[in-house]
Parts: structure tokens; C-alpha cells; sequence
């Protein structure tokens, strides 16, 4: 059995240990240090999300510069594309054809013919670039790969 002393001297290392705040941050921080480089490796990985984005419409938008500068002229505006930025895996697709300027677009229609602004219809160049992005990680309820893809169009007559 324990002695009158020996009680009394584990209610007072009982109350002394409670009191005893040493360690606390180690604790709180193995709690939410984890939590804390999960949020930053997700925001990383949107970042470089956006950053492909972004490159998708710099090198769309080199090659419809080069469109309107030189004419079109699918090989070379392809390659300023892929030039234009650090990207791999780009793909881009070119078209030229003829429309319209509206409200809404430019309106496809045949070459020669006049808009109903009574102007010819222009000449026009549009520049797709794709590129798909894997993410880092997977995230619930969103996929793994995003297509991305950004348009550019020139009027190039």
C-alpha cells in the first residue's frame, strides 16, 4: 500500500505535469505541419496549372502575331508556336479561312463575298494550342489530366 507521503507526492507530480506547458508547440506543429504542406503542394501544383495555361496563350498568340505579320503559312506559324514557349508535349493546329467581323465572333463565310457592313470578307488565321496537364496529385472528384487549350485568331487580308 501506498504511504500518506507517497500519495501526496503523486497528487503534486499530477498537478505539476498538467501545468507543465513544455512541448506544447511540437505538438501543435506535428498536428498542423502536414496539413499546412499539403495546402502548399496543392497550391504549387495549381500554379503550374495556370503557368501552362498561360504559356498555351503566349504561344498561340506568337504565332498569330507571325500570322499577321508575314501571312500564313501553317509550318512556320507552328513553329514560332512551339518557339514561343518552354512547353513540352504542345500541340498546335492552324486553319485559315475566310468571315466576317460581328458582335460575336468572326462569322464564317465565303471568300470574295461582302458583309453586311458592305466590306469584303477578310482573311483570317486561327491558332489552337493544346497541351495536357497531369497534376501532381489526385484530387478528389476532379481527374488526373486537364486538356487544355487556348485559341488565337489574326486577320491576315
Amino acid at each position: 500500500m501506498l504511504s500518506i507521503l507517497s500519495m501526496r507526492y503523486l497528487l503534486r507530480r499530477t498537478r505539476t505535469i498538467r501545468q507543465d506547458e513544455r512541448g506544447v508547440t511540437a505538438v501543435e506543429f506535428a498536428i498542423i505541419g502536414p496539413i499546412l504542406v499539403g495546402m502548399f503542394v496543392s497550391i504549387v501544383d495549381l500554379g503550374l496549372g495556370l503557368y501552362n495555361q498561360v504559356q498555351l496563350a503566349n504561344a498561340a498568340q506568337a504565332a498569330a502575331d507571325y500570322a499577321m505579320q508575314k501571312g500564313y503559312n501553317s509550318d512556320a506559324m507552328t513553329t514560332v508556336a512551339k518557339a514561343a514557349t518552354r512547353l513540352t508535349g504542345l500541340t498546335v493546329t492552324n486553319s485559315q479561312f475566310c468571315g466576317c467581323p460581328s458582335s460575336s465572333g468572326v462569322t464564317t463565310t465565303t471568300c470574295g463575298s461582302n458583309c453586311s457592313d458592305g466590306l469584303t470578307a477578310g482573311t483570317f488565321a486561327q491558332i489552337t494550342a493544346t497541351k495536357d496537364y497531369s497534376t501532381l496529385l489526385q484530387y478528389p472528384g476532379l481527374p488526373a489530366t486537364f486538356h487544355l487549350s487556348e485559341t488565337s485568331l489574326a486577320r491576315t487580308q
